[in-house]
């Protein structure tokens, strides 16, 4: 009876002693614990064991590369243990955060609130009775300081069976979850030039939605320096800045950190053997960047309905559109002198309903289009020959118009009593429509991106990224409307309108010469013959009009529509001209782009640029008149043995509409350039320069 007793008196003094031996320790500006899956073990078997830490608010501690600063946690063996140092495992390390500390300059990895650090723990074969580990655990903790701290810390575990600790077992079992895992495809490092490219090729999740963070195991790279993400349709590319000149002596080592958009984090450890970029793996821009504990930063619909609204701004100054908004200038002067403050804001407001209609018109298309096809561009109604011919035609009607040889119901001289008519307003309508239609496929600043960015995506965001352009293309109209003091910048009308008005007919005759250029590219010279007789149709129509008498009007109107109708059937007849090449790239003595001579080129290690371009492509023209075509970079491109391609997007090519959604762009222009050597290639702006491009070839 004493015995039974004693050893119940002894079962209870160990039990309560078991917890109070594994109670926390505050090591000063953590809670620090060892934990087990177990509460009582078999002799010989491993199990495992953890580290737990639960930090203040805003302090942490590290990963095993701490970065630029720092020093990883660890565990100091204790003589007082019955089970020895080397039955301790290495930590398995949860993947970590970006420390920033210095804002491009210091840059830690670690752990921020809480981490769990587990390793396995083997248990002795000979052990009985109670096992015990004692350890001092040692760890860095930073806030705005550092604080060295250390944390007396025990685990006490019965001998005899194999009962679990579900609590622990599963807080274990979620930290060692959140370890990297070893990469499933390929990495290869490319220390040819700097920065470095980390390619990664055959894996899951190296999608361009996701944001891609590579963590060294040791110091080759720059810590603060960013890792901009190029995709390809077989994996990603990473740019790396090394901390020093010279290439790593063996493979470059480390974790790859992928964040999907929902804010999940999934690990991979890989080492990458030094070589070239696999194909494939670049040329596509990242829709996020960056990654950190706290979630990546994301280019998201807002920020590219952002770029676009800057985009429609930067349209007012093209080439394409100045034209047409000259029409709309003389309006604004027109309605600003009538002093009817109310009907100049119906002015704006009709003309930004018009640009924006035809917007969404050209947003609903395109997803039309894209879901026809697969596949949809900008520009793709200036490659359907009858719209051409029906553009050229308003065009050549509106000049006409401008030179003063018909009306539209409104005049310059009597501003007054017909702004408020619902021609007034039907004319500015109309007019934000034009301004749509011949500004929509100029692919100038920030629209590239932002367009090719949401070609692929949901109908909703393709309609907020296109009604965006088209808001910021109608916004200064619409500010001139509504603001009086923008309005007293407007000069004063008088005779100078009428002869200003008659001299803004002269741009719109060489923009309808223009698309006859365009039409002749795309249905022949016919064609363009028909166009031009439907304008002599529409002259003749203008001159019946005038006589008086119902017949003359109704002849007038019969002519009227044949003079559309015969130009735009006419352009429509087959003649296999669609996909075809046109003369465009013999023009310019240059050659035929294609994938497979890409390939050729790059591989004998030549230097390569390749411009995107279309003859009904203002923004292209202006490329080669102010850059391309000049002497001096023609001269450049000689000496440098410059091989350059020109894809020729006049007519509908289902090749090169592929390789721009590739490069996620929405159409012309793009400019590829292919330093020597290289297989993927560089995005270059859609506005260049003589600079920008004799750059590329003394930076290569």
């Amino acid at each position: 009876m004493i015995r039974i007793l004693c050893s119940l008196l002894a079962a209870i003094v160990l039990g309560a002693a078991a917890p109070a031996l594994a109670a926390p320790v505050d090591g000063g500006h953590a809670r620090v614990e060892l934990i087990a899956e177990r509460t009582s073990v078999l002799p010989g078997e491993t199990i495992q064991a953890a580290l737990e830490m639960d930090l203040d608010p805003d302090w942490h501690v590290y990963w095993r590369n701490a970065g630029d600063a720092g020093l990883p946690p660890k565990l100091v063996h204790r003589d007082t243990s019955n089970i020895p140092a080397g039955a301790i495992g290495d930590f398995i390390w949860p993947i970590p955060q970006l420390l920033p500390v210095v804002d491009g300059e210091i840059m830690d990895y670690g752990y921020r609130d809480q981490v769990i650090l587990p390793f396995s723990l083997m248990i002795p074969a000979a052990a009985s009775g109670t096992i015990r580990l004692d350890v001092v655990a040692d760890y860095l903790i930073c806030q705005d300081i550092c604080v060295p701290e250390y944390a007396d810390v025990s685990l006490v575990l019965d001998v005899g069976e194999a009962i679990p600790d579900p609590a622990h077992g599963t807080m274990i079992a979620d930290w060692i979850a959140r370890a990297p895992t070893i990469f499933a495809g390929e990495a290869r490092l490319d220390t040819s030039a700097t920065p470095w490219k980390l390619s990664l090729r055959g894996a899951p999740g190296l999608t361009r939605d996701a944001a891609l963070r590579f963590f060294p195991f040791a110091h080759e790279i720059s810590h603060p320096a960013g890792q901009p993400a190029s995709f390809g349709a077989d994996g990603a590319t990473l740019t790396l800045t090394p901390a020093s000149p010279a290439a790593p002596d063996g493979p470059l080592g480390g974790v790859l950190v992928v964040e999907q958009p929902d804010g999940t984090r999934t690990g991979y450890e890989l080492s990458a053997e030094q070589g070239t970029v696999f194909d494939n793996t670049a040329g596509l821009a990242a829709i996020r960047s960056g990654t950190s504990g706290a979630g990546g930063n994301t280019t998201g619909l807002l920020t590219l309905a952002f770029f676009a609204f800057i985009g429609g701004l930067v349209l007012n100054l093209m080439p394409c559109v100045l034209p047409v908004l000259s029409i709309k200038a003389m309006g604004m002067v027109s309605a600003a002198a009538s002093g009817h403050a109310k009907e100049l804001r119906s002015h704006g407001l009709w003309y930004t309903g018009g640009v924006l209609v035809s917007f969404a018109a050209l947003a609903a298309v395109i997803i039309a289009i894209r879901a026809a096809t697969g596949t949809a561009t900008l520009g793709f109604q200036l490659q359907n020959a009858p719209t051409v011919a029906i553009l050229a035609l308003i065009m050549f009607v509106t000049g006409l118009w401008l030179m003063g040889l018909f009306e539209l119901g409104s005049s310059i001289q009597n501003t007054g009593s017909n702004l408020a008519s619902r021609n007034g307003a039907a004319g500015a309508f109309f007019t934000g429509i034009l301004a749509a239609v011949v500004g929509a496929p100029c692919v100038g600043p920030f629209l590239g991106v932002a367009l090719g960015a949401v070609m692929t995506q949901p109908a909703p965001a393709v309609f907020v990224v296109f009604l965006a352009m088209g808001f910021g293309l109608a916004l200064p109209f619409l500010l001139l409307s509504f603001v009086p003091g923008l309005q007293r910048l407007l000069p004063k009308p008088g005779k100078w309108m009428e002869t200003l008005k008659q001299f803004f007919a002269f741009p719109m005759f060489l923009t309808a010469a223009w698309l006859l250029s365009v039409l002749g590219a795309l249905a022949g010279h016919g064609a363009v013959a028909w166009t031009v007789a439907g304008a002599t149709g529409i002259a003749f129509a203008i001159w019946l009009a005038r006589k008086r008498g119902t017949p003359a009007r109704v002849a007038a109107m019969l002519v009227l529509v044949a003079a559309f109708a015969g130009p735009a059937l006419r352009a429509a007849v087959p003649g296999g001209t669609e996909g075809t090449p046109t003369a465009y790239a013999a023009k310019y003595e240059t050659e035929a782009w294609s994938p497979e001579r890409v390939a050729e080129l790059t591989a004998e290690s030549r230097p390569v640029f390749v411009d995107f371009t279309a003859t009904w492509c203002a923004t292209c023209q202006l490329n080669k008149l102010s850059t391309l075509k000049t002497a001096a970079v023609q001269e450049a491109f000689a000496d440098a043995n410059v091989a350059f391609l020109v894809a020729d997007f006049t007519r509908k090519d289902p090749v090169i509409a592929a390789e721009l959604k590739l490069r996620e762009r929405a159409g012309v222009p793009m400019y590829l350039w292919y330093p020597a050597g290289a297989t993927e290639p560089d995005i270059l702006p859609e506005i260049l320069s003589k600079d920008l491009v004799i750059g590329l070839l003394d930076a290569s």
